[in-house]
């Protein structure tokens, strides 16, 4: 049973992984926009992709928290929920950005969003040095 928990939470991971790679990138190029014709084309692309990633993410919280209920309790299980629960927090910062780009209340600059773009491949990184590793 366990082994068809983890196959479902990597395949669920992978799919969220995309879209939190990509929508931010997509935030870029909307803070850069010079047109309503290109700056509304992004938007619904945001829009779409946001949809899209939403079911995937829930996914890989459910499985991930299964897997979690099956192991000891040890560090590095800590750790990766922790990791889960940040990224839940990222998705749904996510969408407060888009709220506000659908209100044309951006604040932030296409510099920031490349910033902000980065923090799921740290993550990634730190979960998966957890799970390989399982430091503590």
């Amino acid at each position: 049973m366990y082994l068809w928990l983890k196959f479902f939470h990597i395949f669920f991971i992978i799919a969220w992984f995309a879209g939190l790679f990509y929508l931010p990138r997509i935030y870029v190029n909307l803070a850069l926009a010079q047109t309503p014709e290109e700056y509304s084309r992004l938007l619904i692309m945001a829009q779409k992709l946001y949809k899209f990633m939403t079911p995937w993410g829930i996914g890989a919280l459910i499985f991930g928290t299964l897997m979690l209920a099956q192991l000891p309790a040890a560090g590095w299980t800590h750790g990766k929920l922790t990791i889960g629960i940040l990224l839940a927090a990222y998705h749904i910062a996510c969408r407060q950005l888009l709220i506000a780009f659908e209100q044309q209340r951006n604040r932030h600059s296409h510099k920031w969003y490349r910033v902000f773009n980065e923090i799921p491949v740290f993550a990634l990184l730190a979960a998966l040095y957890l799970v390989l590793f399982k430091p503590f």
